[in-house]
């Protein structure tokens, strides 16, 4: 039987990740001291492997299929297959930045002032380059972790780092002053196993599944029933994907009305429905919308 050999990401990533195949359909479970986790599907096996490391893994086939940043992507100078954008993190579904980052009291106001300065991170590699592709010299050296201390602490000029809220850098009296890149989570795979038929529509089968799981967030699916005389008024309040499903109900008098909305409008929304004469209103959750 062919296997499908896929890394999950440890780390800040990690039970974002699991929670995303849960409600893909597939239950990944391990101890604390394992990094192989059993998965309920017998044609795949899973690894835990660092975001930083896992598209080196996934090039050199050590295995055929991982999640990790756009950024370690870039910073490892991968040749993998981008699959698919997954756009989640460990605090919401958004887009996270590298950023310049400088204390609150320093005279440096935007990259050019980074002229011979010194600058600390764990982006490394993608950090030298981008300054040299834009002529300024500095002095970059790896952060082992706490970077934003060093930059508190003035003992580096600079620090570059990765943000989702801006909260960690306004907590520490720090300020931003140039954005480097946006990423996000990627699906990756291997080329040579791209290119296998059976992984490939397994490969597939995943992305379209943790796709769909992403596309129901932050959404609930509306269940209600209405008069055809309150039809007109019911449905130019209801928002959904493209267009609520309408059916006729035993009555000719009356409708079924289904449609996907946002969640942070249903607490707003359910009452007006109500008094444009809406009934019998379900609120249910989704897992995908595919």
């Amino acid at each position: 039987m062919s296997i499908l050999k896929l890394g999950i990401p440890k780390g800040s990533l990690e039970n974002n990740t699991v929670d995303l195949f849960k409600k893909a359909g597939w239950r990944i479970s391990y101890d604390s001291r394992s990094y192989f986790p059993d998965i309920d599907d017998p044609e795949i096996t899973c690894t835990l492997v660092r975001a930083q490391e896992m598209s080196r893994y996934v090039e050199d086939g050590h295995l055929d299929l991982g999640l990790t940043g756009i950024d370690w992507i870039l910073e490892n100078e991968s040749d993998v297959i981008a699959v698919q954008d997954l756009i989640y993190s460990k605090v919401s579904i958004r887009q996270a930045r590298w950023v310049l980052v400088v204390r609150e009291d320093s005279p440096y106001k935007s990259i050019e002032d980074m002229e011979g300065k010194h600058i600390s991170t764990e982006l490394v590699n993608f950090t030298k380059k981008y300054f040299a592709e834009r002529n300024i010299n500095v002095h970059v050296e790896f952060s082992w972790g706490a970077t934003e201390a060093k930059a508190v602490e003035g003992l580096v000029d600079a620090i570059v780092e990765v943000t989702e809220t801006g909260s960690t850098i306004k907590a520490n009296k720090l300020r931003v002053i140039h954005d480097l890149m946006k990423t996000n989570t990627q699906l990756i795979a291997n080329r040579l196993a791209f290119r296998d038929p059976w992984k490939r529509k397994k490969i597939e089968q995943i992305r379209i599944l943790l796709v769909g799981s992403l596309q129901a967030m932050g959404k609930v699916g509306l269940k209600l029933n209405v008069s055809k005389e309150n039809l007109g008024k019911v449905m130019s309040l209801l928002p959904s994907l493209k267009a609520p499903t309408i059916s006729g109900l035993y009555s000719e008098e009356w409708f079924a009305v289904e449609s996907v909305i946002d969640t942070g409008v249903v607490r707003d929304l359910i009452p007006v429905l109500l008094e444009a004469g809406a009934e019998g209103i379900i609120e249910y959750p989704l897992n995908k919308v595919i």
